[in-house]
């Protein structure tokens, strides 16, 4: 696996608001380990969200910059952009976004397929993925036939079709119960432990974090190591 990751360079956003402009992040630096799994904690509206769509360039940062292999992604024209964040950058949401009308199978093809793989290959990738995250059984299921703990371990194998850099994931087991939350954690970690594939992920559950390689915590636009005495 491709060890290159990205690196936030003295990050700031900001966005117009009623009071005037609102700094929400406030010039970041950060690079995540590869290969590791690095929590990113904070209290709501804090700007993790925020943080999460500029590295992944769902957003563009007001100034500052994020590099990848030395260079500026956000010099790049779009159309190079949207072929990074498809082919380079997973994304995992705590609403899983699938599209009701395709099975499980399709669901996690179809970003190698927008990438212009070659199908067979997408294909086959795709169904090991789904083995991997258990889903064997279920590749011909759309998701309304999926329990909540199934989609996102479809939306998980999905995020890793293209064999991402980096893996961005919002909240993921926010949206479940117990069990299937503890379930989808045990599966990121051990795909970060097996596959070697680097998560980042914004959490407000301690106990995830504490199972984490590195925790980082946004506070007041400014993102600085935690201590491991969450556990």
């Amino acid at each position: 696996m491709d060890h290159a990751t990205l690196e936030a360079e003295d990050l700031w956003k900001s966005f117009d608001s009623p009071g005037g402009e609102l700094e929400v992040l406030k010039g970041i630096r950060f690079a995540p380990e590869p290969g590791c799994v690095t929590a990113v904690m904070g209290a709501s509206g804090a700007g993790k969200s925020t943080l999460l769509h500029v590295m992944g360039t769902l957003d563009r940062p007001t100034r500052g910059r994020v590099l990848f292999s030395g260079e500026d992604i956000f010099r790049w024209d779009d159309n190079r952009l949207a072929r990074f964040r498809n082919r380079s950058i997973g994304f995992i949401f705590q609403f899983h976004h699938l599209m009701p009308e395709f099975s499980a199978l399709e669901n996690v093809m179809m970003p190698g397929l927008i990438a212009r793989r070659p199908k067979e290959d997408v294909s086959r990738e795709a169904r090991a993925l789904l083995g991997r995250v258990g889903l064997l059984e279920r590749l011909e299921h759309r998701p309304g036939q999926l329990s909540g703990g199934e989609q996102q371990r479809v939306a998980v194998a999905r995020a890793l079709i293209n064999r991402p850099v980096l893996v961005l994931a919002d909240e993921p087991s926010g949206n479940l119960d117990k069990i299937a939350s503890g379930s989808l954690q045990d599966l990121i970690f051990a795909l970060a432990r097996d596959q070697g594939e680097t998560f980042v992920i914004v959490t407000h559950d301690e106990r995830l974090a504490a199972r984490s390689d590195r925790v980082m915590v946004l506070d007041d636009g400014h993102l600085s190591e935690a201590t491991k005495a969450l556990t």
